[in-house]
């Protein structure tokens, strides 16, 4: 069984940066064989909803509201998944999640807050 743990989440003002990262343990499989590893996120009376995806060789997508402040990357050697979000704004507030979608494993979550 796969467990994914989140950190990076934390306090920022409107036009900040953060960093998520997620981190993999528990698999057999090496982590360039795990398949899309993806985030989401669910705000306060939200579902939840998808971020971004990338696959195994590194292809991203994203969801309209983030494109071109938010920026998913992985480092297999690390079994890591990042989420590097800029610009960010008070709409972005949430908790963010880490998914792999082969197995349907979650993180735990982390808070992200934007707010002045």
């Amino acid at each position: 069984q796969v467990q994914l743990v989140e950190s990076g989440g934390g306090l920022v003002q409107p036009g900040g940066s953060l960093r998520l990262s997620c981190a993999a343990s528990g698999s057999s499989l090496s982590f360039n064989l795990m398949g899309v590893m993806a985030w989401f996120r669910q705000g306060p009376g939200n579902s939840r909803e998808l971020v971004a995806t990338i696959s195994s060789s590194g292809t991203a997508n994203y969801a309209d509201s983030v494109k071109g402040r938010f920026t998913i990357t992985r480092d297999n050697a690390k079994n890591t998944v990042y989420l590097q979000m800029t610009s960010l704004k008070p709409e972005d507030t949430a908790v963010y999640y880490c998914h792999r979608v082969a197995s349907g494993s979650w993180g735990q979550g982390t808070q992200v807050t934007v707010s002045s």
